[in-house]
């Protein structure tokens, strides 16, 4: 939940009963949130994950490959994320109106669940990033800065298995910079 601390005002030091009363009041909106931070993006990143490998599978075929499997596998921990913050969001709205304090100990459970598969923890999307970006400095694929830039990026997201936020905070904006550059290198190489 604090992950939406930004956009809304989670009341973190209330009693059980405000911070049910708050899940239920955006029950709706958080579900659609968790939909398009893991759902969405989890299905964007597959067809990304493909359409790189099929771009480095000639040059790089072992790290192509090697990067792939990462990628798919995160991409299944990504959008499993979403399916159980939706759905573990909905049973503890339920249980709390029947014994407020089983449902915070079903949120606490969920939530660690969540950030283990693929909100508070990268390793496996570093890795992806790492490995690509080690094939792209090695086959010239992509710009040299870009693929400097992922190896910090891979590097701090494999990094993220010490349980420090600034490091989930650092991965996370460097990946919407990191895809973001991605995506206008692979389309202006596209066009030319």
């Amino acid at each position: 939940m604090e992950r939406f601390g930004a956009f809304w005002d989670y009341p973190v030091s209330a009693d059980d009963t405000h911070k049910f009363i708050f899940l239920t009041n955006n029950q709706v909106i958080l579900s659609i949130v968790n939909l398009t931070m893991y759902v969405a993006f989890g299905l964007f990143l597959a067809v990304l994950v493909l359409a790189i490998h099929q771009r480095m599978k000639t040059k790089a075929p072992v790290l192509s490959q090697t990067a792939s499997v990462f990628g798919i596998i995160w991409v299944g921990l990504v959008i499993a994320s979403g399916m159980i913050a939706n759905v573990g969001l909905a049973a503890v709205i339920d249980l709390s109106a029947k014994n407020a304090e089983q449902a915070m100990t079903l949120w606490i459970v969920i939530n660690t669940i969540v950030e283990g598969l693929g909100g508070g923890n990268e390793v496996v999307g570093g890795l992806w990033v790492l490995l690509l970006s080690v094939a792209g400095l090695k086959i010239i694929e992509l710009p040299k800065l870009l693929n400097c830039f992922g190896l910090f990026i891979g590097t701090v997201g494999i990094l993220t298995i010490y349980p420090a936020e600034i490091l989930t905070e650092i991965f996370g904006l460097g990946q919407i910079l990191w895809f973001s550059w991605l995506g206008m290198a692979m389309l202006m190489s596209h066009q030319s």
